[in-house]
């Protein structure tokens, strides 16, 4: 067997690329994406959907049309942070129209569609699976950048994201301690597995600035994370701190009101890396 080329145009063997690749979901008819990211995690906890939110609000405040497709069936929070309560999914026979938040991302998130959203989902994997395709093929996006906030681990879901979703790639989100470290190489060798490109990683809670003297405590010892990057050659892109303000505002569904510097490398290193063209 000749060495693979990766270009399938050229190519008759029936390979487990060519059968990755024919797992595409076509999107809905109308929808437009031009870019579509995905944020994992290794594990839970680790503020996964917290990155998610604060991209989405940085790449708008860029001039850039966003869009969250929320693949966190079971454990949804995008609409909790951006404060979208009561809000009432529209649609017809072509698809579904996501509602958007107050400075205009569009989400759609299964806390949308249950109306109560303390309300547990508790499907089996092949129908949150299906779910999470059908947010991506029955829903008309139009968004230059769809961010996709995967469940965490490395099962059915996000293997479905990798699978039926055009991804251009993803950022790994961490936090400080040694197992979660080892669980990011975890989230790291699947993304080389699928081929899918790693944009970098964000390390969430790495530390707690003091009040009074602004110092620096690390609440779960060093951090182990520069050392992942290395291993993997991945940019860090960025060290979010245990912030009381920023939690504040996803409580209250004010997300999109934050102030700080915590992700502006983040967001330039994609905006770079993407080649996206700012309004």
């Amino acid at each position: 067997m000749s060495e693979c080329t990766h270009n399938c145009s050229t190519c008759s063997s029936n390979c487990s690329s060519r059968t990755q690749e024919s797992l595409l979901v076509p999107a809905n008819a109308l929808s437009e994406v031009k870019h579509v990211i995905g944020v994992v995690s290794g594990k839970g906890g680790v503020g996964k959907s917290l990155v998610t939110s604060m991209l989405a609000v940085l790449l708008q405040r860029e001039g850039f049309k966003v869009g969250i497709l929320d693949a966190d069936i079971t454990g949804p929070s995008i609409p909790k942070a951006f404060g979208m309560k009561n809000v009432e999914v529209y649609g017809d026979d072509n698809g579904m129209i996501p509602p958007s938040t107050t400075t205009g991302i569009d989400v759609m998130s299964v806390n949308l569609l249950l109306g109560d959203e303390t309300k547990p989902v508790v499907w089996r994997g092949a129908i949150i699976a299906g779910t999470v395709q059908q947010f991506w093929k029955d829903t008309i996006w139009n968004a230059d950048v769809l961010l996709v906030d995967c469940p965490p681990g490395t099962g059915d879901v996000p293997l479905t994201v990798f699978q039926s979703l055009p991804l251009d790639g993803i950022v790994i989100v961490s936090s400080p301690q040694d197992l979660v470290s080892m669980i990011v190489s975890k989230a790291a060798n699947m993304a080389d597995m699928m081929k899918i490109p790693v944009l970098g990683l964000v390390e969430n809670m790495s530390y707690v600035k003091c009040p009074d003297c602004g110092k620096e405590i690390k609440v779960f010892g060093d951090s182990h994370i520069e050392d992942v990057a290395k291993k993997f050659n991945y940019d860090l892109l960025a060290r979010i701190p245990m912030d009381p303000k920023l939690s504040a505002l996803v409580d209250r569904g004010m997300i999109e009101l934050m102030e700080n510097d915590y992700m502006d490398k983040a967001v330039d290193s994609v905006i770079e890396k993407l080649k996206l063209e700012r309004q």
